[in-house]
């Protein structure tokens, strides 16, 4: 049900607006090393490369170095290691873009995702790919990016942030985003939420707000 006070609609991005599947990443590495899938995940999670990566504690020279080194493959090239990284990444329905665009004729529209340079590269070209339009920036009035703002959700800290930086008010802003614990961060700083779980998206969840 469509909340009246609404003024502003924050975004995630992954699975939420560009379909995602992220166990793909740690078997394309397994691919790539012929260890197990489960070994690369241990790898990745013992070294919290995740984290690292995608608050900006790690360059995208730093990660491929990481890659290098803990799956013993000094000359594997960085674009073969972009390519395993970003195969995570899917598709972007264009009709999600239509919804946006139109929410922009009535509401404030921002990104806030947990995500890295290599990452936000190739979400755009999918971007491009899908609809012609060059940049995630052309969509949101703001792009709120974890690896630049040294933090990431579900920390109630990068909300707080947002809402200053863009001048919102929490009981004025809807956020969407399919992880849970990030919801019940922004809630608790009084941010209305919806949970986004597949199959329903964001075309169902918000088609009260694009009337």
């Amino acid at each position: 049900m469509k909340n009246q006070k609404i003024k502003n609609i924050i975004f995630d991005l992954g699975d939420v607006i560009l379909n995602i599947d992220v166990p793909v990443a740690s078997q394309s590495f397994a691919n790539l090393s012929g260890r197990e899938q489960s070994e690369i995940l241990t790898i990745f999670n013992e070294n919290d490369l995740f984290r690292q990566f995608e608050t900006g504690t790690l360059s995208e020279g730093g990660f491929r170095n990481f890659i290098r080194e803990k799956l013993n493959f000094s000359d594997l090239s960085d674009e073969a290691i972009d390519t395993a990284w970003n195969s995570l990444l899917l598709d972007l329905p264009p009709e999600r873009v239509d919804l946006l665009q139109k929410l922009a004729k009535s509401y404030r529209l921002f990104l806030l995702s947990n995500t890295s340079s290599i990452h936000i590269t190739q979400a755009n070209k999918i971007l491009e790919a899908s609809t012609g339009i060059k940049k995630l920036d052309d969509l949101f009035e703001t792009v709120f990016l974890s690896y630049e703002m040294g933090l990431m959700k579900p920390d109630v800290r990068i909300y707080q942030k947002v809402l200053e930086q863009a001048g919102l008010k929490a009981e004025e802003t809807l956020f969407l985003d399919d992880n849970y614990d990030n919801i019940q961060a922004a809630s608790k700083i009084g941010i209305d939420t919806i949970h986004v779980q597949k199959p329903v998206t964001i075309l169902e969840y918000l088609k009260d707000y694009a009337v």
